[in-house]
């Protein structure tokens, strides 16, 4: 029996759930002439229509919908309320459905001089006025590649080829839900092409028609090539020649083509298990690399093991190497940094640093100073095994060049230092011993009695490379007949592989394109295309810094956007930043490309910004002028709600002493405080308050377990101190004051106190006392709020060091 692979693809949409009524047959059909457009590449079946068609289509819909009203509403009794409200609720349901084109649209398209038929979905209404664009698939199924190639009266119009006419029909499809495919190919392995399948079909197909062939594209290779999965279309449910794939649940059957196509499929896919990652004859699986250990692996022919090195200390040079087990085997080492702009793995067309020259030992050396790694936040390394099974070799088995190549992976920091001394030990002008002289023809050193002998079997057998290179050979050797040198550049190498493989990597026979964009772009070798595909390239992935998702990073590699070189992002991140939304600080509407710039000036008025000054009263946790949500120490003196006096109180605390006297000295000023004090200490109970802490009141001194009864005489020795310290200007040495408050006040100046004290740690985010208590008087005690306000508002201790 031919093996079968059932799965179900779902392509159903929750947009278009609740349209299940059956519409009526929509007709519409045109003659255009078939062109192609630089403008845009089409996937799938998809076409351009002209915008004439679109205004053809809502006008057949319109006369379809008024038929298809008469036809269906119900009718009703103006006098019963119950029928009116079932007219008026199907009344609206059709307008719900006909008040646009129908969904989706799909038309029938004819070649009339072959006869051959397709189906297809529509792109958009852009099309020139009278003619179609047609994607490479409906090109290839309705037989106008090969026709038109040989046409000599094919006419060209505004630089465009027009081929002959086609017509096309608007055809409401079914919707499916079977559909039978059949490789063209033996060999695919459901693994490779399921997921494939289903992603492809979703995002490029509205139609599926019986009898035409599908290719399917899967993922790049080496050299830029695609792999291709080919199926023939082979029969619906229900039955006819085309269906509608959109907002269905199709199942797809996969069955082979005949007995020996699925005898030689089943053969392969049972070899390729052999050989999976991790098993004796497979590629190592790879992992997370260790600084302070070497990876020893195997990989085969043609695939990659894939590393990631997750942290290393970026101020210090590191280092990658790459030994081979076999010196005649040779791998290669690629490297990219994985950060924002770089998500994808090494590969041979698509890396950052690589050592791919033919020899064994590999080495990659990656300055801290190196612009790649700038923001990076781990390195992606992959070993490489060239596909020798494709280039001539001197191995007469076939199966020795599918054995797996044993390597030993190591990661390290190199001291410039140790670097330079063993270079200067293993310099080759040095003699390792006493008394040794240098061969003239092989370069070694040898004894000086022994010179004679050596030099003369040396001469007899060895031969130097005559290009300098500073490799010998014994004479009629296969190494050395084998022994090559570029013509183009200064590498060489000792096989035919090697050969081929520089070859093909630096100098390639064809003229290299990118197939991931349409960059009209050509390469000389696979390092320029793999600069290309990690720089300019439209279909590089990146993680938007804005909808942090990861997207290609789109743009015009032939004709670059200067706001895209100017800003530093790229045209994808360009477009989405001109979003809009609210900054969390000022509340001003502001595009996201431009938060940065406008945090900035927060940050500058950061700094600049007032200190709040904290009550006198040490007792308060209050500010003198008010601090705002906003950031602003000065709120109360803005709005006219300021303290109102000289001596540094805040307008709570200085309210009991305020009176409508004219007062300029201040004398009077200073006998209230003064009577204050002695009603706090001597003349009543104190505020009598039980949360109190105030040493100068007699309430707080027996909360505070303070003993002692203090007379009248003893108040005023206690409180002179206070009173003459009035006489000074506010600063930095005045005398404090001693007021009861109330519980919150006196709870928020000892969280600000605390706050003060607590070590930022490794952020070194602290702070001085007066913007503590700004915080917390903004935030009304919220402490976790506080933090935040000081984050935003306030400078750090360092910062104003700095300043």
């Amino acid at each position: 029996m031919p093996t079968r692979h059932p799965f179900a693809m779902d392509t159903t949409s929750a947009s278009n759930l609740n349209m299940t009524t059956p519409k009526p047959t929509l007709k519409w059909s045109k003659q255009f002439s078939v062109t192609t457009s630089d403008r845009v590449a089409l996937p799938g079946d998809k076409i351009l229509l002209p915008p004439s068609a679109l205004e053809d289509l809502l006008e057949a819909t319109s006369a379809v919908a008024a038929h298809a009203k008469q036809r269906d509403l119900p009718a009703y009794d103006p006098y019963n309320s119950s029928t009116w409200s079932a007219h008026r609720r199907a009344e609206a349901e059709f307008q719900d459905q006909w008040q646009q084109l129908l969904y989706p649209l799909t038309f029938r398209l004819v070649n009339g001089e072959n006869e051959r038929v397709v189906y297809a979905g529509i792109r958009e209404f852009s099309a020139e006025e009278g003619q179609v664009v047609l994607s490479p698939f409906l090109w290839e199924s309705l037989g106008l590649k090969a026709h038109e190639a040989n046409r000599e009266d094919a006419m060209e119009v505004d630089g465009k080829s027009l081929s002959s006419t086609i017509t096309i029909h608007a055809k409401i499809l079914p919707k499916g839900t079977f559909a039978k495919l059949r490789p063209m190919e033996a060999g695919y392995d459901p693994e490779d092409w399921k997921a494939l399948l289903e992603q492809y079909l979703r995002q490029n197909y509205t139609t599926l028609t019986n009898g035409e062939v599908l290719i399917v594209p899967g993922p790049r290779g080496a050299g830029g090539k695609k792999e291709e999965f080919r199926f023939l279309v082979d029969g619906f449910k229900p039955d006819v020649d085309g269906i509608c794939i959109v907002d269905t649940d199709l199942e797809v059957d996969i069955e082979a083509l005949n007995e020996e196509q699925a005898r030689e499929t089943l053969k392969r896919v049972a070899a390729k298990l052999t050989r999976l990652p991790g098993s004796e004859q497979g590629t190592s699986p790879g992992g997370e690399l260790d600084l302070f250990k070497e990876q020893t692996g195997q990989v085969l022919p043609g695939e990659y093991v894939d590393y990631q090195l997750p942290s290393w200390i970026k101020s210090q040079a590191l280092d990658l190497e790459l030994h081979v087990d076999d010196e005649d085997v040779d791998l290669d080492l690629l490297v990219s940094p994985f950060s924002a702009t770089q998500r994808v793995k090494p590969r041979l067309d698509e890396h950052v640093f690589a050592d791919l020259e033919g020899r064994p030992r590999k080495r990659i050396r990656i300055e801290p100073t190196n612009a790649e790694l700038e923001k990076a936040e781990a390195l992606f390394i992959s070993v490489h095994a060239c596909d020798i099974t494709e280039h001539p070799t001197n191995d007469t088995s076939a199966g020795s060049n599918a054995r797996p190549r044993h390597y030993t992976l190591r990661a390290r920091h190199t001291d410039d230092k140790s670097d330079s001394s063993q270079l200067k030990l293993n310099d080759d002008d040095v003699a390792p011993n006493e008394g040794d002289v240098r061969c003239k023809n092989c370069l070694q050193w040898v004894p000086g009695r022994a010179l004679m002998l050596h030099e003369n079997f040396c001469l007899r057998n060895n031969i130097a490379c005559p290009k300098g290179c500073g490799q010998v050979f014994q004479k009629r050797s296969p190494a050395y007949e084998a022994h090559w040198h570029c013509l183009h550049d200064v590498a060489y190498g000792s096989t035919p592989a090697t050969k081929v493989k520089h070859d093909s990597i630096f100098h390639p026979d064809n003229v290299l394109r990118c197939q991931d964009c349409n960059t009209k772009e050509t390469f000389p070798n696979i390092i320029g295309l793999s600069h290309h595909r990690t720089t300019t390239c439209p279909s590089k992935l990146i993680l938007c810094r804005f909808c942090h998702l990861e997207v290609p990073q789109e743009g015009d590699p032939d004709q670059p956007s200067a706001e895209v070189m100017l800003s530093g992002l790229t045209a994808h991140e360009l477009a989405d930043g001109a979003r809009t939304t609210e900054c969390h600080l000022c509340s001003r509407i502001v595009r996201l490309r431009d938060m940065e710039v406008h945090l900035r000036t927060h940050d500058l008025d950061r700094l600049n910004r007032l200190a709040p000054q904290p009550c006198r009263n040490i007792l308060c946790g209050r500010t003198r002028d008010r601090c705002g949500k906003n950031g602003d120490t000065r709120a109360g003196t803005k709005q006219g709600q300021g303290s109102g006096n000289d001596i540094g109180l805040c307008s709570t605390c200085f309210g009991p002493l305020y009176v409508s006297m004219y007062d300029p000295e201040g004398k009077a000023l200073r006998r209230r405080i003064e009577r204050r004090y002695l009603q706090q200490l001597a003349v009543t109970n104190g505020c009598g308050k039980a949360h109190c802490k105030n040493e100068y009141c007699k309430a707080g001194r027996k909360n505070m377990g303070i003993a002692g009864t203090i007379i009248m005489k003893d108040g005023m020795t206690m409180v002179k101190p206070f009173i003459e310290g009035l006489e000074k200007p506010l600063g930095e040495e005045n005398t404090p004051l001693h007021f009861c408050v109330d519980q919150r006040s006196q709870t928020s100046r000892q969280m600000a106190e605390m706050l003060a004290a607590e070590d930022g740690g490794f952020t070194g985010k602290t702070y001085e006392f007066e913007w503590c208590v700004g915080a917390l008087e903004a935030e009304e005690g919220d402490l976790e709020r506080a933090r935040t306000w000081l984050k935003n508002w306030a400078p750090t201790k360092l910062e104003q060091v700095r300043r």
